[in-house]
């Protein structure tokens, strides 16, 4: 489960992670409000607007602008709330933008230069240890700064037998460069950060930057968090923190009818009963000429009103011009899944685009023939080389 930079933020802050100091706002008076709240808070001058949504590269798709007037804050606010923000991350259409997160500017003038790093936690699957990954390069996307100069990527593997030692984080520290008060600041923060990572059963945590300030503090100017959804269930005060309207609408209804559904870019739409036939199945479509639309798995216990609201899911999808039903019969029946998709059309009502099932296993024979006797659009097949080809036909 992603969520927000300003959520995040919370969270390390709660484990004493220093971090860049915000409140955040959903209207242009509560940004006003905000920015003055904040400056008597923190005695910042200047104020960050940033857009909250759940995706990178909100700077450059102007969602990140600097305030150095209560009025600039308002006018800002004004501009950004209610846009539909266009990143490299959100894809053409975009974000809506509901929240804005006002934050103290920590790029003050000092006695040393301020300096950006790059630092996230998360688990290496190569070994099953938790790394930190890091880098001199921050306020940078990482994909580049791992194309273009590798070598200024470092990575700290944590044994889980004894955790994160001390001589790790002062090794970070010194590989970033860091001399004095610095190291020491960087040393907790990265302790901090590291329980932070475990205590709240994260996938992901990413600091992009990691700021040195010129007074020789190190906060988090930026928090991209991703937390597991298999461990929600001992955190709830994290699960409060869900925003549905950051989500795929599609993925949003498949989780309501616990359909484990990934939206693609095809027009072939795919309802299948296991996640390595899934991957198959989306195969067998390319080879026939088409794109997958979908990943969605139904499970192993398939029936009529799983089938229904798969169905609904996929052919609201206006890219899908044919849906392949692909269910291998082991735990379930095929003639019963082949029932629940002719009572699913039906209840569906008018379908304009044709629907392939392909039954194997426990019934299948009878399955087929239910489809065939249906008199509905639906094309049945038994093997995986005549759904095949049902594909190509139609396709093509």
């Amino acid at each position: 489960m992603n969520i927000h930079e300003y959520q995040g933020k919370q969270i390390l802050k709660s484990y004493g992670v220093s971090i860049q100091e915000g409140i955040v706002a959903d209207t242009p008076e509560l940004a006003v409000e905000a920015a003055s709240l904040l400056s008597v808070q923190t005695g910042t001058s200047w104020w960050v607007v940033k857009a909250q949504i759940h995706a990178g590269g909100r700077g450059k798709g102007g969602g990140v602008k600097l305030a150095k007037k209560l009025e600039d804050v308002r006018a800002i606010a004004t501009s950004i709330l209610g846009m539909n923000l266009v990143t490299h991350q959100t894809g053409a259409e975009g974000k809506l933008v509901r929240k804005v997160l006002i934050a103290q500017d920590v790029y003050y003038p000092g006695e040393s230069e301020t300096k950006e790093f790059y630092m996230s936690v998360l688990l290496n699957r190569d070994t099953g240890r938790n790394i930190i990954m890091y880098s001199t390069e921050g306020g940078v996307d990482i994909e580049y700064v791992a194309e273009h100069t590798p070598e200024l990527i470092y990575k700290e593997e944590v044994d889980p037998s004894v955790g994160l030692q001390a001589f790790q984080a002062r090794k970070i520290a010194y590989n970033l460069g860091l001399e004095g008060k610095a190291v020491k600041e960087m040393v907790g923060f990265v302790s901090a950060l590291y329980k932070a990572y475990e205590g709240c059963d994260a996938s992901m945590f990413e600091i992009n930057p990691v700021l040195k300030t010129s007074d020789n503090k190190i906060l988090a100017v930026d928090a991209k968090v991703n937390l597991d959804d298999n461990a929600l269930f001992r955190h709830s005060d994290l699960a409060a923190m869900r925003d549905e309207n950051e989500e795929d609408p599609a993925e949003l209804e498949a989780g309501k009818s616990n359909l484990n559904f990934v939206k693609l870019d095809g027009n072939v739409g795919c309802m299948v009963n296991g996640a390595g036939l899934a991957m198959a199945t989306m195969d067998i479509i390319k080879l026939a000429g088409g794109e997958p639309a979908n990943f969605l798995d139904v499970g192993g216990g398939a029936n009529a009103k799983t089938v229904e609201a798969g169905l609904k899911i996929i052919l609201n999808d206006v890219n899908v011009k044919a849906v392949l039903i692909n269910v291998f019969g082991g735990i379930v029946r095929c003639d019963r899944v082949a029932q629940g998709v002719v009572e699913a059309y039906e209840k569906i009502g008018e379908i304009n685009v044709p629907i392939i099932v392909r039954l194997q296993g426990t019934n299948a024979e009878g399955g087929k023939k239910i489809i065939d006797e249906s008199g509905l659009k639906v094309y049945s097949a038994i093997t995986l080389k005549e759904a095949s080809d049902l594909v190509h036909k139609i396709m093509n």
